[in-house]
């Protein structure tokens, strides 16, 4: 949710907003919504896997591969590997698929570097700096921060990206309409 809240708000604020077929803005919906789950990558039980043909395999390989949970992929220099390899990915497929890939690229980072900062808020933190072993959060005091999964996560912070999106859409309502005028023409 917060990737799509991130997205929402980066097309209600970026002016002005590229020309995109509707092909384009529904790969780079999806693409919003992978890159909200890619950082977890790295844990074998994520949702990710979860979705994936033959998921359960993968992440037996790659889990350890990218050194466990909250390692690599919850870092600048996994936003730094992950950009540049999925660009390099994207820049490959632009030849084949008619969407413009850095439109794409932009929805999945966005999406990646949410993930990111709401991690931040969670009792396990997240190495920004790796490989220094250090993890960060806010606030500074763990037990004041959110516990993944739990009941306040749940019941507070996810129904308020969902009133957050809301609002963003409502507050752009004009902006939208005109976006999707655009995309469906």
């Amino acid at each position: 949710m917060a990737a799509f809240a991130a997205l929402s708000y980066a097309i209600a604020t970026v002016s002005p907003l590229p020309e995109m077929s509707f092909a384009t803005a529904l790969t780079a919906l999806s693409a919003n919504f992978i890159g909200g789950l890619a950082p977890d990558i790295d844990q074998p039980t994520a949702n990710l896997w979860n979705r994936l043909p033959a998921g359960g395999v993968w992440s037996r390989i790659l889990s350890p591969v990218l050194g466990g949970h909250r390692f690599i992929s919850h870092s600048l220099l996994g936003v730094i590997l992950f950009g540049f390899g999925l660009k390099f990915l994207l820049g490959a497929m632009s030849s084949v698929v008619l969407v413009d890939m850095n439109i794409v690229w932009y929805a999945f980072m966005i999406g990646f570097i949410s993930h990111l900062i709401t991690d931040t808020f969670t009792r396990e933190g997240v190495p920004w700096l790796f490989p220094i072993p250090i993890n960060f959060g806010i606030p500074p005091f763990r037990f004041m921060r959110i516990k993944t999964g739990g009941m306040f996560e749940k019941s507070i912070i996810f129904p308020g990206l969902m009133i957050l999106t809301a609002y963003i859409y409502y507050a752009h309502y004009g902006r939208f309409l005109d976006i999707l005028r655009k995309i469906i023409n």
